[in-house]
């Protein structure tokens, strides 16, 4: 039997308070072997979000298929309100926890990070000033990677083929950028001129570099709207590029911050490595908030999009015509051979 009405019946949901969501995905099974450093690195990654990220920032937590041990510790700080979402599931696979956290939200921005990330302070204001000074801005990285103009760019260097804002200059942090190859394990044989150039879009002396990585980056929440919220892959598959081709799909484009503002950890940890980064991140003023306001979006035609990307592929393919646009966009003969 029902006596009286439901209070929440008919009472829309919003939730203007927050600007930015921030989905950590988590699978620790257990605590040896691969894992044996695993929830201290989380540990340490969740402090520098939460150090680093302003008042209106909403932080999602997905437990996927973790031990008892990770699901108390995430516990804990859900219950002392430092994280305002914990979700608990079976193993189901990384992109499709990251669909749970973003069903019955609608928040702008969405970051979304693996659980081996460090934050560095002032990672959201660089962020949101790609997304204001660069309106068809869909993702946004905070790990510059070699060559990121060749995965899902095409959109971005059709529109600019011609426009000298599209240009080669020097890495602004090598250092960070070695720092992320390292932390894959790559053998440090990889040609030494991609430490030194990358490519940049710069209008009105506000520069991005092309491309993405999706370690961690910023989405607009809009992009996810067209998605099947179901993934057949635990990881790999086609899980990882479904995440990078939705800017392209959407006619937008993908950048990186022109500075390393997260560092990868991977899987062991480097106590003097952490030390470091620590001390890099002092606590934020958590009153201040960068404005977003983003124009809506429309998928784009797919003529449109295939013809663009067929167009660029061609030109990346060909050797000759690549080694003309590597000129054309100012990078030095020596090394376009290396790109």
């Amino acid at each position: 039997m029902r006596i009286g009405l439901n209070p929440n019946k008919d009472i829309k949901n919003f939730k203007d308070k927050f600007s930015h969501q921030v989905i950590i995905p988590v699978f620790i099974p257990s605590h040896d072997d691969y894992f044996m450093d695993a929830l201290k690195i989380l540990e340490k990654s969740l402090n520098s979000i939460f150090k680093t990220v302003h008042s209106r920032t909403f932080i999602s937590v997905v437990s996927n298929g973790s031990s008892k041990k990770t699901e108390s510790f995430l516990n804990t700080l859900y219950e002392n309100g430092s994280i305002h979402e914990l979700i608990f599931t079976e193993n189901i696979g990384k992109l499709n926890s990251i669909y749970k956290a973003l069903g019955g939200h609608n928040i702008p921005l969405v970051t979304i990070t693996d659980a081996d990330v460090i934050f560095v302070s002032g990672w959201q204001e660089e962020t949101f000033k790609l997304f204001t000074n660069f309106p068809k801005t869909g993702t946004v990285g905070l790990i510059p990677q070699f060559l990121s103009y060749q995965s899902h760019c095409h959109n971005l260097l059709f529109d600019f083929l011609f426009s000298k804002d599209l240009k080669f200059g020097k890495v602004e942090d090598p250092k960070g950028l070695k720092h992320f190859y390292n932390s894959l394990g790559w053998k440090d044989d990889y040609p030494r001129s991609r430490l030194k150039y990358i490519l940049y879009l710069e209008i009105n002396r506000i520069k991005a570099i092309v491309g993405s990585g999706h370690v961690v980056a910023t989405y607009r929440r809009e992009l996810f709207n067209t998605v099947k919220f179901f993934n057949p892959y635990k990881m790999g598959g086609n899980s990882e590029s479904l995440l990078d081709e939705l800017a392209s799909k959407f006619g937008l484009y993908r950048f990186t911050t022109v500075k390393n503002y997260a560092y990868h950890l991977g899987n062991k940890l480097d106590k003097d490595e952490i030390e470091g980064l620590d001390s890099e991140i002092p606590f934020l003023n958590k009153n201040k908030v960068y404005p977003i306001s983003l124009n809506s979006i429309n998928r784009t035609n797919k003529f449109v999009y295939i013809a663009k990307k067929v167009i660029i592929q061609f030109i990346l393919k060909s050797h000759k015509l690549r080694m003309l646009y590597l000129n054309y966009l100012g990078l030095p003969k020596d090394v376009r051979k290396t790109f």
